[in-house]
């Protein structure tokens, strides 16, 4: 919440003041157009990627929907969006169970290499996407598993590349660093002794765990497994090197279409990712909040 200045700030005070936010601003606007330009882009009447002269003189005829009605008529992207969302899924699935537990057993003050350990579970997030996806590539080429152990997402025996199950392993092993980042920041103000007092008066261990220490992280679980989501979501370097046709999610769809066909349903689909991982963050901002208010965290 804005306050205002102190009466004893001097001029240059205020010209700091209102300079850096003014620096901020330009900031924001440098970061943030360059995507809030696809939004009107993508009501273009006409098959391009430009502002026409009826678009810029606000003339009715030249804003259209047909992008939008393109996505519901083409099963490719019909496919594409159906695989995202069980990709997604499973991937958040596997990436916050992994990185919950991870982040739980970091919590431990006796724990030996707690910064090793926390270095390379969050390496996938500095390595380059590149360098992790040929890496991926080539070990997942090497490793079959049998259809009975895929979940019915394949029908014999074959390798994890070009198969559902490897693309999720995959996007899971990116998803899970955000996970362990954002358990680990909520078990900062954790108080174990909660744990020992549940384990005092004859709690089992699962109990504890379930009773007290879940609905407390539970904020930050569900923050990092929403990170995971979109992360995997909009992943499509992994998905070049990993998936096959059967496997084309909305990004790799993107991808296809600017190469092999320019359309503006792109932008259509992009304007819908936007408001998709705005709705999301919408959340983990509530969440977040939350969480604060759980701990006692003032807000300023």
């Amino acid at each position: 919440m804005a306050t205002a200045l102190p009466p004893y700030v001097g001029p240059l005070g205020k010209a700091w003041h209102y300079g850096f936010r003014f620096i901020c601003a330009l900031i924001f606007l440098f970061l943030i157009l360059p995507i809030l330009v696809i939004i009107p882009l993508s009501f273009n009447a006409e098959p391009y990627f430009t502002f026409s002269e009826g678009m810029l003189a606000f003339e009715p005829e030249a804003y259209s929907t047909r992008w939008y009605k393109d996505i519901i008529d083409n099963e490719q992207w019909l496919f594409s969006i159906k695989n995202s969302f069980i990709v997604a899924f499973f991937a958040t699935f596997l990436a916050t169970g992994l990185g919950t537990l991870a982040a739980l057993g970091l919590s431990r003050s006796h724990l030996p290499g707690r910064s090793a350990i926390m270095g390379i579970l969050i390496s996938p997030m500095i390595v380059p996407l590149i360098i992790s996806a040929a890496g991926m590539y080539f070990f997942y080429s090497g490793v079959c598993i049998p259809p009975e152990w895929s979940f019915g997402m394949l029908e014999e025996k074959a390798c994890l590349t070009q198969s559902f199950p490897g693309v999720i392993l995959a996007h899971a092993a990116l998803g899970t660093p955000f996970v362990v980042i954002t358990v680990t920041a909520t078990l900062v103000g954790f108080d174990h002794s909660l744990t020992r007092a549940s384990a005092s008066l004859g709690a089992t261990p699962t109990t504890t765990f379930f009773k007290i220490i879940v609905p407390l992280i539970l904020p930050g679980v569900i923050s990092g497994g929403l990170f995971a989501f979109i992360t995997s979501f909009d992943e499509v370097v992994v998905v070049l090197f990993i998936s096959g046709f059967e496997q084309r999610t909305v990004p790799r769809q993107m991808w296809a279409g600017i190469r092999e066909q320019i359309s503006p349903t792109i932008l259509a689909v992009a304007t819908m990712l936007i408001l998709f991982s705005v709705a999301l963050m919408t959340v983990l901002e509530l969440l977040r909040r939350r969480n604060d208010r759980l701990r006692g965290v003032q807000e300023t």
